[in-house]
């Protein structure tokens, strides 16, 4: 899976996508036999300021009837989104917006599934042009109930959801939290914990071994 990230802060979203579980999907790793990997992610960055006209390379204008702050204007966008997409296939655009689509672990899982290149637009101001999604015949895509300061946060929330469907992300199967049967309770050594005077111990369940009251556990408390 290769995602293009469009926004105007690059370095915001590289320093999540860089470190950790997404950093080391991105590298080689060699070994012998079953020990080396290849990459399983890729990550790009376009920023519509390198493709705006002018001294200053503006990116935004005032909006037409009048309001409150700034749009993204349509070009630099475009021409940002048109260099990620270029001639590739397989080939979906998402527009991270407050009134989109709500995004989740089905959407996450069929884009990992359909596509091999995923173009994200992050947005600031008060929002893009709106031919930018016509032009481009993009989906609008919301990861919640709540509007933020701009689109990297989503756009990072996409890779990262998107990024966990993919073999070999995170190493096995078993991982996927949302694959196997998990509570909101977790717990590890010690297993009595001294904190100010008092004594909190791990659910007997969890110590004795019977795997089957282990699974019931997690169902009620799931």
């Amino acid at each position: 899976m290769h995602f293009h990230i469009v926004t105007l802060f690059p370095e915001v979203c590289k320093a999540y996508t860089d470190a950790s579980v997404l950093g080391r999907a991105q590298k080689t790793e060699k070994g012998k036999g079953a020990k080396s990997r290849g990459k399983k992610i890729e990550v790009s960055y376009y920023n519509p300021r390198d493709y705006a006209k002018g001294k200053h390379k503006k990116v935004d204008d005032r909006p037409y009837g009048g309001g409150p702050g700034m749009v993204m204007a349509a070009e630099p966008v475009l021409k940002a989104t048109q260099k990620a997409i270029g001639r590739k296939k397989d080939v979906k655009v998402l527009i991270m917006a407050p009134r989109g689509k709500k995004f989740d672990t089905k959407m996450a899982k069929n884009l990992a599934k359909k596509y091999k290149h995923l173009v994200l637009i992050s947005g600031r101001y008060e929002g893009i042009d709106a031919r930018v999604k016509k032009a481009l015949k993009a989906e609008e895509v919301s990861v919640g109930d709540y509007v933020l300061t701009g689109g990297e946060l989503p756009v990072l929330s996409v890779v990262d959801s998107v990024s966990r469907q993919i073999p070999g992300v995170l190493g096995t199967f078993e991982s996927l939290e949302e694959e196997r049967v998990s509570s909101g309770e977790m717990y590890t050594r010690p297993e009595v914990l001294e904190y100010k005077g008092r004594k909190y111990k791990v659910p007997k369940v969890l110590v004795e071994g019977n795997h089957k009251k282990i699974e019931e556990w997690r169902r009620k408390k799931g």
